[in-house]
C-alpha cells in the first residue's frame, strides 16, 4: 500500500507540476505578446501641437510633462497603456494574399479602422477613417524607390508596396502621420474576399439596410431588416456605385453599422469559446497580411469579451467631400481630428497653471 501511495503522490505531483507549468506558460505567452506589441510601434507618443507657453506654466508642485497637451483650457496626458491596431480592408478579391512586383497595383485600403484597447476604462474604441482622406502619402516609382511625399488619398499608400508587409508599413505610416505620429502597435490587412468567411464564422450580422444596394444583391433593399450571410455581407460592406457622388461616405456609414453588429457577434462567440479568436485568425490567414502573432492573439483574446463596447465608441472624423478632378477628396476637419485624438487617446490631468 505504501508503494502504491508513493506512486500516486508522484503522479499527482507530476500532474500538478504540468498544470502549473501550463498556466505559467500561458501567462508567459501573454506577457511576451504584450511586450512584442509595445515594441512594434515606430513612435511612443503623438506629436500634438505644443507651445512655449505650456513649458513656462509649471507650478511649484507639478512639472510639465513632455507628452502633455493643453486643449480648450484643460491639460491632457497621453494614455501610454493603450494598444492601437490598424485594420485595413484591401480592394482585392483574391482568395490568397500574394506578393506583387514593385510598381504593380498592390490594392488600395478601401476600409480603414483604428481599433483601440483602453485598459484604464476597460473599453474597446474604434475610429473609422474615410479612405479618401487627403493627407501626406509617400510616393514610390515602379522600382520601389521613394520619390516624394504629397497630399493624396490615404487609401493609396498601400498600393505602392508589394501587397504584403511593405504595403502595410506604408499604410501604417500614412495613418500614423495623419494622427500626429500616433503609435500603432499592430496591423491586419484583409482582402475583401474574406468578408463572407469572417461574417459566417460569427453566425452572420443583422442590419437595417441604409441605402438601396439591389444593383449588387436583390435582397439589400433600403430599410429592409436583413441577417447578412455569405456574399450578402460582402456586398453590404464593399460595394458602392462609383458613378454616384459621395458614395464612399455612404459606404463608410454602412461599414460602421456592420462593424458594430460584427463586434457584438464576435464578443458573444468569444464568450462561448475562449479559443474563438485564434480560430477566426486561422480561418482567414491566407487572405490576410498581419504582424500580429499567435502569442499576441493569446494576450488580446480575453479583452474581446471583458472590455466594454458601445456603438458610441465607434466614431469617424468629420470633414467634407469634394471633387476637383477625376477623384473625390475628403478634406478632414482638423478640429474634429484633434478632438477625436484627445477623446480617445488622452486623459485629463489635474493641473493648475
Amino acid at each position: 500500500m505504501r508503494g502504491k501511495g508513493s506512486v500516486f503522490l508522484i503522479v499527482w505531483a507530476s500532474l500538478m507540476t504540468l498544470i502549473v507549468l501550463g498556466l505559467v506558460g500561458f501567462e508567459m505567452v501573454r506577457m511576451f505578446g504584450k511586450s512584442n506589441l509595445s515594441a512594434k510601434s515606430a513612435t511612443s507618443t503623438p506629436m500634438m501641437a505644443q507651445s512655449d507657453y505650456d513649458i513656462q506654466m509649471e507650478t511649484p508642485n507639478t512639472t510639465w510633462q513632455s507628452d502633455w497637451v493643453r486643449y480648450n483650457g484643460e491639460v491632457y496626458d497621453y494614455n501610454e497603456d493603450i494598444t492601437t491596431f490598424l485594420i485595413m480592408g484591401i480592394d482585392k478579391d483574391d482568395k490568397v494574399v500574394t506578393s506583387v512586383p514593385e510598381g504593380a497595383d498592390a490594392g488600395q485600403a478601401d476600409s480603414l479602422f483604428l481599433v483601440v484597447l483602453d485598459p484604464h476604462q476597460s473599453a474597446i474604441k474604434v475610429i473609422g477613417i474615410n479612405r479618401n482622406s487627403m493627407t501626406d502619402v509617400d510616393i514610390y516609382d515602379d522600382y520601389g524607390r521613394y520619390q516624394t511625399t504629397m497630399i493624396s488619398q490615404i487609401a493609396v499608400a498601400h498600393a505602392f508596396g508589394d501587397g504584403m508587409e511593405k504595403s502595410c508599413e506604408f499604410e501604417v505610416k500614412a495613418v500614423s502621420n495623419m494622427f500626429y505620429q500616433l503609435p500603432i502597435h499592430g496591423y491586419a490587412a484583409i482582402n475583401m474576399s474574406a468578408i463572407p468567411t469572417i461574417n459566417d464564422k460569427v453566425g452572420g450580422v443583422d442590419v437595417t439596410v441604409l441605402e438601396d444596394l439591389t444593383k449588387f444583391d436583390k435582397t439589400l433593399k433600403k430599410g429592409a431588416h436583413v441577417h447578412l450571410e455569405g456574399d450578402q455581407a460582402f456586398h453590404y460592406v464593399k460595394s458602392r456605385d462609383i458613378t454616384i457622388y459621395g458614395s464612399n461616405d455612404d459606404r463608410l456609414e454602412r461599414q460602421k453599422q456592420y462593424l458594430n453588429g460584427f463586434i457584438s457577434a464576435l464578443r458573444e462567440k468569444s464568450s462561448e469559446d475562449p479559443g474563438f479568436a485564434v480560430e477566426m485568425f486561422k480561418a482567414i490567414s491566407d487572405m490576410m497580411v498581419t504582424n500580429i502573432s499567435v502569442d499576441e492573439i493569446s494576450y488580446l483574446a480575453p479583452y474581446i469579451t471583458s472590455y466594454s463596447f458601445d456603438p458610441s465608441d465607434l466614431r469617424t472624423i468629420d470633414g467634407k467631400t469634394q471633387k476637383t478632378g477625376k477623384y473625390e477628396e475628403f478634406i478632414v476637419d482638423e478640429d474634429s481630428l484633434y478632438q477625436t485624438i484627445i477623446d480617445v487617446f488622452y486623459e485629463k490631468v489635474d493641473y493648475e497653471g
